[in-house]
């Protein structure tokens, strides 16, 4: 079970080394320039906690923000007093407004504790308002905690506790002021895609401008595409729901190989390859060697092509003498699953990989998590 997740992470990318190419909907590639989530936070007391609020003599910030709540309250506390308080805990209330949110709307908060409470289970967050980057206030969240308990293992003799300093309210905001978008304003609309590259924007350009007419989009750089949309609302909202579901086979995206330096896990797309190179490390060694490869069409054939191509020949072995050969096309999958049947640990593999890059040997992005 130790390199399970690893072989299987190199099954799996793999097997789509052969997936073919599916067309994908432009609403999955892109989205429209200003319509966005945006954070929320803001500072709230958590009450009827079961003796597990802050510790007020570590934290006097949560006494200082109970005693000016009263006092909104009408109960003024005597000077000089010293609370030593139990039930209550002072907090950090998050959440994302989603785009096109209208006042009433509900959405759902993220409790956290900023002082040494032990637990929020059980608690009750008090009215707190919610305020943008801009200062303002855009929603209100008060409600009961939804916090993790603890589970028994299977066999009854291990128990595992989650973390019970933070929670969930859900619907327990309420939006009241709505963020201006300015897709509702009229005129062009600007279509970002998820990653940069240019050859997407181009194609995708060229889908809307076949079903909409030449001129209706133009790509300005590798991630935006402007969009002559319509300006009335009614025809705009039935341009922009055709525009996202135009089906687009998007070029293929750019090697990389990604590395989890904590968990060990690999993950590669189909575009990754190698060259030819030899790496030893520690008891294993990795010699890949590429030889060309011409198909030539058969004698007299109408339609042949002379196709050119590569061919690997892999070798992974260890000093126990085992020895593992592949001839297959250059990729990484086969060099993984490799060094896996070896035995190699996650942090071999990690070496090796880097040590591919810098040689230049590895055709890909390599990008460390």
């Amino acid at each position: 079970m130790k390199f399970l997740l690893l072989r299987t992470l190199a099954l799996i990318a793999a097997l789509g080394l052969a997936a073919p190419v599916q067309a994908e909907r432009i609403k999955d590639l892109a989205s429209v320039q200003g319509v966005r989530f945006n954070q929320l936070s803001g500072y709230g007391l958590v009450v009827g906690l079961d003796g597990t609020g802050d510790q007020t003599t570590q934290t006097p910030f949560t006494v200082q923000s109970l005693t000016t709540m009263l006092g909104q309250m009408g109960v003024n506390l005597p000077p000089g007093t010293n609370l030593q308080l139990k039930n209550v805990a002072a907090v950090i209330v998050t959440a994302m407004l989603p785009p096109f949110a209208k006042p009433g709307q509900a959405m759902d908060v993220t409790v956290s504790s900023m002082g040494n409470a032990k637990s929020l289970r059980g608690g009750t967050l008090l009215l707190t308002p919610l305020k943008g980057a801009d200062g303002q206030v855009y929603a209100m969240a008060q409600g009961n905690l939804l916090v993790g308990g603890a589970g028994a293992s299977a066999a009854g003799s291990k128990v595992q506790i989650n973390h019970l300093n933070a929670g969930r309210v859900p619907s327990g905001a309420t939006v009241e002021r709505a963020v201006a978008s300015p897709f509702a304003e009229g005129g062009p609309v600007r279509l970002e895609l998820a990653s940069g590259d240019f050859g997407t924007a181009q194609k995708v350009a060229e889908v809307i401008n076949n079903r909409f007419g030449q001129g209706t989009a133009r790509a300005l750089d590798g991630r935006v595409v402007d969009v002559q949309a319509p300006a009335s609302g009614d025809e705009r909202m039935s341009f922009m729901a055709a525009l996202e579901d135009l089906p687009i086979e998007a070029p293929s995206a750019a090697a990389k190989v990604i590395i989890n330096a904590r968990t060990g896990s690999v993950v590669m797309n189909r575009a990754v390859s190698l060259e030819s190179v030899a790496v030893a490390h520690g008891n294993l060694s990795v010699t890949i060697s590429t030889t060309p490869v011409v198909s030539q069409p058969a004698p007299f054939s109408p339609q042949g092509q002379t196709a050119v191509g590569e061919k690997a020949d892999i070798q992974v072995k260890s000093d126990g003498g085992q020895l593992i050969m592949l001839e297959r096309g250059a990729n990484l999958a086969e060099v993984v699953k490799a060094l896996n049947v070896l035995g190699a640990t996650p942090q071999d593999l990690l070496a090796i990989l880097q040590a591919m890059k810098a040689a230049g040997a590895l055709r890909a992005e390599l990008e460390i998590i």
